[in-house]
């Protein structure tokens, strides 16, 4: 019996925002990889797609507009191309040339790429198709994984798609954000809308030990460590009105017994306000701690969502056409974009299946640039290594050397690698 309807799909709270604000300056797409022990063959890594696709339902969509609302409906479309990676990561996802697809893989040498428009999921939903995705190859070309696992999606991987940000939603709260513009950065552009990214790989052990010296999470070290440059940087122009603030988007799927697909978190900031002369790194890693402590809990989490469901529950809202919707949201949005000096987030550390391990070498992930975030940081750790990722526009990599010279001075070992765009 033939189907007569096509399923549809609601948007979760926080990807209501990523289609009004898209566009070729500000994609919304991150990107995740991974870094096999072999070349990648092309023609498997579509094959292993096209055998995923239809399995993951979360990735297996199209977005449409309606008269209210953007919503979700379920793209019959074969899998979008792979294609071997030949410009700058994170570009705008057209639709109309990715058969209607809002992700897209490409591949480089021994590295498969992911990049997602993050209407679709967060950094979580992300590693779990890209994780699938590589699992199936690796079976296609070693086919004595196939004959062993077969072709079945892992154990570990959700396809749940509930709301978890209605399901957790309590009552109405007051809002929790920090509206007042934020310190800056601003430089020369690359050339050519360049994209320049540098990876540093840093030894888990080592790092844990500089924390604890510091008493302080990874997490909140590093991005001290941001903070600590930009202050080094540009101490002259850091003030009560204009301070840095970071950014640091936390999963709530631990907090609330989530496995959603979906998109589930929120922002917090790690705001560093002057009130001496001088600074140590050892104050500025204090202060850091403290701050995002005081916002990491469950409580306060929920403050933060709620707000957010809230203000998307109002009748009045659901009522008011879809382009006066989107001019409000761009109005809310540039209010809270430039209220950030950058954003630092945490993938967190990658689990494989251990029937894999002996294939899989590295992950990798990065953001996009947004509206007065041109500087921007990922965390992402794979057993003892911990890649942090540093996504620029500009030329200047003053705040990056400062970073790393941070870490490298605390004892750890640093290794850098870059896309070569500094370097033409």
């Amino acid at each position: 019996m033939g189907r007569d309807y096509i399923r549809w799909d609601k948007l979760d709270n926080t990807a209501n925002l990523f289609p009004v604000i898209a566009g070729e300056s500000m994609t919304n797409t991150y990107r995740i990889s991974c870094v096999l022990n072999e070349e990648i063959q092309p023609e498997l890594l579509q094959e292993a797609l096209d055998m995923v696709l239809p399995k993951i339902p979360g990735f297996n969509l199209r977005l449409r507009s309606g008269i209210f609302w953007y919503y979700f409906e379920e793209n019959g479309k074969k899998a979008p191309r792979v294609k071997e990676e030949h410009t700058y990561p994170c570009r705008l996802i057209h639709q109309s040339k990715n058969n209607s697809y809002m992700f897209r893989v490409s591949y480089y040498k021994n590295r498969i790429n992911l990049e997602v428009f993050h209407v679709l999921t967060d950094g979580m939903g992300g590693i779990s198709f890209l994780r699938e995705l590589t699992y199936q190859y690796l079976r296609l070309a070693h086919p004595e994984l196939r004959e062993a696992l077969g072709d079945k999606l892992s154990a570990s991987t959700s396809l749940n798609r509930e709301d978890s940000f209605k399901k957790n939603y309590k009552k109405k709260a007051k809002s929790e954000y920090k509206n007042k513009r934020a310190f800056l950065i601003k430089g020369e552009h690359l050339a050519y809308d360049g994209f320049g990214v540098i990876h540093g790989y840093l030894p888990i052990p080592q790092l844990k030990e500089v924390c604890h010296r510091y008493g302080v999470s990874i997490n909140e070290y590093l991005v001290a460590t941001f903070i600590w440059a930009a202050y080094q940087e540009y101490y002259r122009n850091i003030s009560a009105d204009r301070p840095i603030r970071v950014a640091v988007p936390v999963n709530l799927r631990p907090y609330f017994d989530s496995i959603t697909t979906k998109n589930f978190f929120v922002m917090v900031s790690a705001e560093f306000i002057p009130q001496k002369e001088e600074y140590t790194f050892a104050e500025i890693a204090t202060l850091t701690r403290d701050c995002l402590r005081e916002q990491i809990n469950k409580e306060h989490l929920e403050k933060i969502f709620s707000y957010n469901v809230s203000n998307e529950q109002y009748v009045i809202a659901r009522a008011v056409p879809l382009f006066l919707k989107n001019i409000a949201m761009r109005l809310v949005y540039t209010q809270s974009a430039l209220a950030n000096t950058t954003t630092v987030t945490n993938i967190g550390n990658i689990q494989v299946d251990k029937e894999y391990e002996p294939y899989i070498q590295m992950f990798h992930s990065f953001l996009s640039f947004s509206k007065g975030q041109n500087l921007k940081a990922t965390i992402t750790s794979y057993k003892d290594t911990l890649v942090y990722t540093y996504t620029s526009a500009w030329q200047d990599t003053s705040i990056q050397r400062r970073v790393f010279r941070q870490i490298a001075q605390d004892g750890v070992d640093v290794k850098i690698e870059t896309n070569g765009v500094y370097y033409e």
